[in-house]
Order: C-alpha cells, then sequence, then structure tokens
C-alpha cells in the first residue's frame, strides 16, 4: 500500500520538530499570535517593509554579479564601477530590470518605512510597554540610511560621487577629530577607489547583517508584548476563560491574507513605477547620475536624494558660527536621535491620536508640513528666501519633539473605549481628506517655492 502524501509531509514535520522547535514557533509566532481585530490601512506597511527588503537583498545579489567596485578609468576612460552599471543596463539579460528594481526598490523602501513610522506615531505604538520595538525601529531607520547612502556611490555617477564628497566632508566640521574622521571614512583624503571599495563592502555585507539582526529584534519584540491597535488599547487586557483576547483574532490566517491584498496593491503600484517612471521624474535617479564621475567638475546644483533631502535641508537652514558648520551637522544628527526619544518625549496618557487633545493633532499636521516642506527644500537650490523658510519649518520640526513633554499633557483628551473598536464611515472620510489636503498642500507649496 503507498503512502499518501499527506502522511509523509506529515513525517517529514514530525522529524524536523522533534529536532527543531518548528511547530511551536509557527504557532507562537503566527497561528496563534492573536493581533487586534481593528487593524486597518496603516497596517500594511509594517509587512511591505519586509517585502521590499527582501526585493533589495535578491535584486542585490543579482547585481553583485556583474558590478566591479572599482573607481579606475577603463579602456574606454570611463571608470569601471560606472561602465560595469552600463554593462548591466546594456548587455546582460534583464539586466536593466533587476537595476532599476533595486533602485527603484530603495525609494519604495524609504517610502514604506516613513508610512510606518508615521501610523507609530500617531496611534502611539512607541509607548509603554513598546519602547524596545520603537528602539529597534529607529536603529533599523538609522542604518536603512547607512545603506542608502553608501549604495548610492556605487554607481560611480556625477552625483554619486559629488553627493558623497559633500556628505563625507560634513565629518570635518567636528572639532578635534573632525579631519581624521572623514580621511578614515573615505581611506583616502578625497573620495577615490578605496571610498569605492570600502562602500561597497559594508553595503553588500556588513549592514544587510546588521539590519538582518534588528529586523528580527524588532518582530521578537513586538510579539513579547503585542501589536498596538487604532483605538491604542491593550487586547490582552480583555481575556476569556482560556487567556485568548476576545477583541484579538489570529495572525493566520486573517492577517496573512489581508497582507497579501496590500501586497497586490504595492507590487502593481511599484511595477507601474517600475516599468514606466523608473527615475522617478529625477528624484529616484538624478539626471547627473547618468554621467561618469569627474573630479575635475562638479554639478551646478548637488543635492542628495530626495527620502535625505529633508535632513539635509535642516542642515543648510542652520547658520554657520565661527566659520565651522558643526552645529548643522549636530541638528542634522539631533533631527534623527530625537526620532528614537519618542517614548521619554511623550508624557500623554492616551496612546492613539484619536482620542488625543486637539493640541496634539494641531502639532502632529504642523509636524507633517515641516517634514514635507524641509524634503522639498532640500531638493531645490538654497536661495535667500528658501533657507528663510527652512529655517522657520526646522523651528517647527524640533518644537515637535521638544515641546512633546508640555502639550501632549494638555487636554481635554477622550477616553478610549474599554474595547476595540472599528473604523466608522466619518473616519475613513476623514483621513481621505487629510491625504488630500497633504498632497494639495505640498503641490502647492513645492509650485510656490
Amino acid at each position: 500500500m503507498r503512502k499518501q502524501p499527506a502522511q509523509t509531509k506529515s513525517k517529514i514535520i514530525n522529524w524536523i520538530d522533534a529536532r527543531f522547535p518548528l511547530i511551536a514557533l509557527w504557532e507562537s509566532q503566527v497561528s496563534k499570535y492573536y493581533a487586534p481585530k481593528n487593524f486597518n490601512f496603516w497596517y500594511y506597511f509594517g509587512s511591505l517593509a519586509l517585502l521590499v527588503f527582501v526585493i533589495q537583498i535578491v535584486s542585490g545579489i543579482f547585481l553583485v554579479m556583474n558590478f566591479k567596485p572599482d573607481g579606475n578609468l577603463n579602456a574606454d576612460g570611463l571608470p569601471v564601477a560606472f561602465a560595469s552599471v552600463e554593462y548591466i543596463m546594456r548587455d546582460v539579460s534583464g539586466g536593466w530590470f533587476i537595476r532599476y528594481m533595486h533602485s527603484t526598490g530603495a525609494s519604495f523602501f524609504f517610502i514604506v518605512v516613513y508610512l510606518h513610522m508615521f501610523r507609530g506615531l500617531i496611534y502611539g505604538s512607541f509607548k509603554k510597554p513598546r519602547e524596545l520595538v520603537w528602539i529597534f525601529g529607529s536603529l533599523i531607520f538609522l542604518c536603512l540610511m547607512a545603506e542608502a547612502f553608501m549604495g548610492y556611490l556605487l554607481p560611480w555617477g556625477q552625483m554619486s560621487f559629488w553627493g558623497a564628497q559633500v556628505i563625507i566632508n560634513l565629518f570635518s566640521a567636528i572639532p578635534v577629530i573632525g579631519p581624521d574622521l572623514s580621511v578614515w571614512i573615505r581611506g583616502d583624503f578625497n573620495v577615490s577607489d578605496a571610498t569605492l571599495n570600502r562602500f561597497f563592502s559594508l553595503h553588500v555585507i556588513a549592514i544587510p547583517l546588521v539590519l538582518l539582526c534588528l529586523i528580527v529584534a524588532h518582530l521578537i519584540a513586538l510579539h513579547e508584548v503585542g501589536s498596538n491597535n487604532p483605538d491604542g488599547i491593550e487586547i490582552h487586557d480583555n481575556e476569556d476563560a482560556n487567556g485568548v483576547p476576545v477583541d484579538g483574532i489570529p495572525f493566520h490566517p486573517y492577517y496573512t491574507v489581508k497582507d497579501i491584498l496590500g501586497v497586490v496593491v504595492f507590487l502593481i503600484v511599484f511595477c507601474s513605477v517600475l516599468f514606466f517612471a523608473p527615475e522617478g521624474g529625477g528624484y529616484f535617479l538624478e539626471a547627473p547620475n547618468f554621467d561618469p564621475a569627474d573630479p575635475m567638475k562638479t554639478p551646478a546644483h548637488i543635492a542628495p536624494v530626495w527620502y535625505f533631502t529633508p535632513f539635509y535641508a535642516i542642515l543648510r537652514a542652520v547658520p554657520s558660527f565661527m566659520n565651522t558648520q558643526v552645529w548643522g551637522v549636530l541638528a542634522m544628527g539631533a533631527a534623527v536621535v530625537l526620532i528614537a526619544l519618542l517614548p521619554w518625549l511623550d508624557r500623554g496618557e492616551v496612546k492613539s491620536i484619536r482620542y488625543r487633545s486637539s493640541i496634539f493633532k494641531v502639532m502632529v499636521i504642523l509636524f507633517v508640513i515641516s517634514f514635507i516642506g524641509l524634503g522639498i527644500l532640500g531638493a531645490l537650490p538654497a536661495t535667500t528666501a528658501r533657507t528663510a523658510i527652512a529655517r522657520i519649518l526646522t523651528v517647527v520640526y524640533f518644537a515637535f519633539f521638544l515641546l512633546m513633554p508640555i502639550y501632549s499633557k494638555m487636554g481635554p483628551n477622550k477616553t478610549p473605549p474599554a474595547r476595540v473598536t472599528m473604523s466608522t464611515p466619518k473616519q475613513k472620510l476623514w483621513f481621505f481628506i487629510w491625504v488630500a489636503i497633504a498632497l494639495i498642500g505640498s503641490y502647492i507649496f513645492a509650485s510656490i517655492i
């Protein structure tokens, strides 16, 4: 009598489970992990961030097969690194698709991560008992910025070269150790082949390993304390006789199926950009980066990629004192560090913005406006008027964090419900109104400046 496939599969699983806690791991992290039943649109971005991370790893592996991190000139007078990217784009079968998937994926990675972080901000996912989850997330964001910066140098185009030159030179503004630190980062007195090789090693091996460890730690910490929800209340405060949250549902199959829907919609948008506008109108891939790096020819306007521009605008907004940029560098660093300190800056008793006071909601709106405005200004050449606007927006940005211990305690707040509630049509309508106002406002702001 032949064994049925199901019996064979069961024996294999039992054999593995006797030597590795496969079933226990699956149940604790997926099938018996209870999540709030009122997750909404904002909760897609966590799983989407993991998806884009996988896309970046896979596409990066295929790119490395044909990329040569060499800044020296070849027989045609082109840098070898730049020529290898051209070779990938023109001669490798499907190479253009892999390269654009990686470059476009970098921008989509930051889009998803920024929205994921914003969801944590508005629903109070950084507050007790999820402080460590937020810290791990902030470290992921910091490593992601380093990974993107180092990867941006690798094509060895004009903007890659000069962008790296400008950013690394900022470290020289640090008192005492600055000049030596910038030389140590470059591996030379100027951005050169040594810089390219060490950035390549860090981008391909070191930082992805750190990112992977931080992502695992982020998920372990999340599953230890449980997921937050739009109401900002703890579902484990209401459990049945078996210890199962009455307002919770198993992550699998309910949210795995829901996340598949989000993945499908995301891939439709991602592939549409990938096939029809991979350069993102010059924001994902700048035009100067299609020219080989030339140390003797400076681009008319040097600016980082769009996801760095808010922090770059803060750097430029801070005036130099005593002929040094150290204060701008410190402000740029503080703008990132303050994000990690949110669990201790927010003194409010209510988590979700649904039940926060109007003061808090206004501050969040001003923060979003300042962040988007700084992002637009950071991508444009500096003028007197733009610098003045950037300084105002920088003050608003820092005021959101530094004044949070004060205004987060100011009321009146609404009383959160005892159990989770589902989104009402009115709440969904307000969400789309907020999105429309943000998009229209950003377009008007960009048109004016």
